[in-house]
């Protein structure tokens, strides 16, 4: 009897659907490296040195090994024994830019962190490498970038719940953020 009503001929195929993912709850500690910035990021990351051939001294990833994701860091000094603020601030606006081609849009808002630096926010919808960057400035000595990028080629609506999860402790890190006065 139960043969006879399993083969039915009402099958209706299933939606496309995606792996579920299980965020942890917030929680950050304060950069220990000597730096010449801190800041607090997330718990559930890892601070590592910069391999790029390009590496520069002071330049980390923030990993997060669950997410397959990585915020690469540079800093840059400006003044004195450094670049001027105009050329640091054209080469992360340039960099922003050349993802115009892959993006639909591109969202920027300039902020004020609560220990008086200047803070940019640019978030980029499509699909694109990065979805979302940042940098904050001193504007006289210290300049500090930061880009969000994935090991992966998902579609960005799949990783959307992570995005959203970094970018909330990206904030964090950017109202933390201090740097030396050396």
């Amino acid at each position: 009897m139960f043969l006879c009503m399993a083969c039915g001929e009402n099958y209706l195929p299933k939606p496309k659907g995606y792996n579920r993912i299980d965020l942890p709850e917030f929680a950050f500690t304060t950069l220990e490296e000597p730096f010449p910035y801190r800041f607090e990021h997330s718990v559930h990351s890892r601070v590592e040195p910069d391999h790029f051939n390009a590496s520069e001294p002071y330049w980390i990833n923030l990993h997060y090994p669950e997410f397959g994701a990585k915020v690469h860091f540079t800093y840059q000094p400006i003044g004195v024994g450094g670049k001027s603020l105009r050329m640091v601030l054209e080469d992360a606006v340039n960099l922003t830019a050349q993802h115009q081609v892959k993006a639909y849009g591109i969202e920027e808002r300039v902020l004020r962190t609560p220990h008086g630096y200047t803070g940019v926010v640019a978030e980029l919808s499509g699909e694109v490498p990065t979805q979302f960057q940042f940098f904050v400035t001193d504007s006289t000595r210290h300049f500090l970038r930061g880009a969000l990028y994935f090991e992966t080629a998902v579609k960005n609506d799949s990783l959307s719940p992570v995005i959203e999860y970094i970018k909330v402790d990206m904030m964090h890190l950017m109202n933390t953020v201090q740097f030396n006065p050396k």
